[in-house]
């Protein structure tokens, strides 16, 4: 009123009062009384603003609808599924996916079913359900210009039928994705995203594809759902999946680590990638989702032969995590670089441009103090907590300086030990140092590493 604004319509769209979801059946008669009484009228004479529907106040209930308890989040299920819990698989929520985590036999608990997992894996053969991973195709004539935009990695010179890790940052400079890319024709990319990050990559590209670049020719299309994705990881890997592959030679020379093609694999269409998140020769294959169970079941019983072990989430982490591979939202924060996380090798450093190269040069991102990505060993032999934090003076006074904390930590898995992951202040140029975790129980006493725990030359890859 002091700003002259008289009418009650007027006041309605200055203050906006009653615009909201009750559009003015309940706010607005509150707002009207207040009105009056700055001006001395009554109600009547102020008047009334136009009410709309609903008439009736909603309640938050009917708003919420069915969304509580088990319903309040959609459970996303892959096509084995219903496989693995058959088969008595524990289950973990992973971006909305349920996940199977571990495959108990009777009288197994969780680190005894993960142990023989992962030893399973490493002497013979694996097979994982990694059909939640996101899926994204580029297509079009300006897909490789696309990609070299959007990637640290260049792209221009990758051949048909090859692949290549992909890292995707922010315009900070920070780590946002990662995952490997197929390249299947001149102007067709099969890019791979984390389980959680999906939507927000796609979303990310056509923020940049319809915004900052709609000069480009250039097409995205989520496939995600469309593609049941089987990963066969361990020595004997190729000897599973060989006798069910129409038309492609397999070998090394004629395969290699790292490689693409389409094919036909227990008489389904696919598209086969040699690559592993385990350090093992590993493949992927990808079958369209409604017969993601037929070739399930075909390579169990092709495995029969090798003892082939199904294993979950959990197994995955620490046979990943021997090998020094990281996990982003894991041991990334939004704050980690790829220099940070020890992945200075996958920018291309003759590229004009790619989103967030011009902040790696920030002072502060080449700073030699950043929290850096290393492995962690302790003198006892005991696990570390997951988000422990770290000291270098256990003896200093409270509240101590924190130089870093745990990202990633595991049991004894192939190695017969427990290793973790963490993030440390200047943590490069530290290896070999001790360091200290405060826990309840007393102080932990750890030496820095290499985040390459096991096969660091990775000879196994070429099997």
């Amino acid at each position: 009123m002091r700003e002259g604004m008289r009418s009650i319509e007027h006041v309605k769209r200055y203050t906006t009062n009653g615009m909201a979801t009750d559009q003015g059946k309940m706010s607005n008669i509150n707002g009207l009384m207040i009105a009056a009484d700055a001006l001395g009228k009554e109600p009547p004479q102020v008047g009334l603003t136009t009410f709309r529907p609903p008439y009736t106040p909603t309640s938050f209930g009917a708003f919420a609808g069915y969304m509580r308890g088990e319903t309040f989040q959609l459970t996303r299920k892959t096509p084995i599924d219903g496989w693995a819990a058959a088969h008595g698989a524990a289950f973990e929520p992973v971006a909305q996916w349920r996940r199977a985590w571990y495959f108990p036999q009777p009288g197994e608990d969780m680190h005894a079913a993960v142990a023989r997992e992962c030893r399973a894996t490493r002497a013979s053969v694996g097979i994982f359900d990694a059909s939640t991973l996101g899926k994204i195709e580029v297509a079009g004539p300006d897909a490789v210009e696309f990609m070299n935009r959007m990637y640290t990695n260049p792209w221009t010179k990758l051949g048909i039928g090859r692949c290549r890790y992909g890292l995707l940052l922010g315009e900070d400079g920070f780590i946002r994705d990662d995952g490997v890319i197929g390249r299947l024709g001149q102007d067709l990319f099969h890019v791979t995203t984390t389980t959680g990050g999906a939507a927000r990559v796609l979303n990310m590209m056509e923020d940049y594809l319809q915004t900052e670049w709609p000069d480009l020719n250039v097409w995205l299309t989520s496939t995600t759902e469309q593609w049941a994705t089987i990963a066969l990881n361990g020595p004997n890997a190729r000897k599973v999946l060989e006798p069910l592959v129409d038309g492609l030679d397999l070998s090394d020379a004629a395969f290699p680590h790292m490689s693409v093609a389409e094919c036909s694999v227990a008489g389904l269409p696919a598209r086969l990638f040699r690559l592993s998140f385990t350090g093992e020769l590993g493949f992927e294959i990808n079958v369209p989702a409604r017969h993601g169970l037929t070739l399930w079941n075909a390579l169990m019983e092709s495995g029969k032969a090798y003892d082939i072990c199904p294993y979950g989430t959990e197994t995955m982490h620490v046979l990943r995590a021997e090998k020094g591979y990281i996990i982003v939202g894991q041991d990334t924060d939004g704050t980690v670089t790829p220099q940070d996380a020890g992945l200075g090798w996958a920018i291309g450093k003759a590229k004009a441009d790619f989103v967030g190269k011009r902040s790696l040069s920030r002072p502060d991102i080449v700073d030699a103090n950043r929290k850096q990505l290393v492995g962690l060993l302790t003198e006892d032999g005991s696990r570390l907590e997951e988000g422990a934090q770290i000291v270098l003076d256990p003896n200093q006074p409270k509240p101590m300086k924190m130089v870093g904390h745990v990202t990633s930590s595991y049991d004894c898995g192939t190695l017969g030990y427990p290793i973790a992951m963490a993030v440390i202040e200047g943590g490069h140029d530290r290896m070999g140092e001790t360091v200290h975790i405060p826990m309840p129980g007393g102080i932990q006493r750890a030496k820095i590493t290499s985040i390459v725990f096991y096969d660091p030359d990775g000879e196994r890859l070429k099997a």
